[in-house]
């Protein structure tokens, strides 16, 4: 079984894969009164045709080292993890965008971040670290198909 070891989540590493959201640095304008900082516009929402939609997901937690044996993604619009905790969580993608996944990396949030995966980004399911796995989700909701599946021909172990 190959491995795959876990890099820390930077948006120039993640930037082939989507975006990263936090409030890291100056923000982009101070509102209410200079009381609240706002970091605008962090992420390019696609819903290609639908509409956005907010679910809440609970998932469940996972450990180190993970078996990684599947991966998936959503043709026909992006797709943002935002955590409703402070607990880091395991972000899994694959390079390429064809029928199947090319080279699979790892990374690992931390604490405040969540993220956006483009359009048609292979990714590894939701993998919260901790729980409670809470995770508001903000994706495409409307007709078509959204989901394809690929199972791994080798599972592959992430570790820390």
């Amino acid at each position: 079984m190959s491995e795959i070891q876990i890099e820390p989540l930077t948006p120039d590493a993640f930037a082939p894969f989507g975006d990263v959201l936090d409030a890291s640095g100056a923000p982009d304008r101070l509102i209410n009164q200079g009381l609240c900082g706002r970091y605008h516009d962090r992420a390019r929402l696609d819903f290609g045709g639908g509409q956005a939609g907010i679910s809440i997901f609970h998932a469940e937690p996972r450990s180190l080292p993970y078996r990684l044996d599947l991966v998936e993604r959503h043709p026909l619009g992006s797709q943002t993890f935002l955590p409703m905790t402070q607990h880091p969580f395991l972000v899994i993608v694959a390079e390429g965008r064809d029928r199947t996944p090319g080279r699979v990396r790892a990374f690992v949030t931390a604490p405040g971040q969540g993220i956006n995966l483009h359009r048609g980004t292979w990714h590894g399911v939701l993998t919260p670290l901790h729980a409670p796995g809470l995770f508001a989700v903000v994706d495409r909701i409307g007709e078509g198909q959204n989901l394809e599946e690929h199972w791994l021909p080798e599972p592959l172990t992430i570790r820390a």
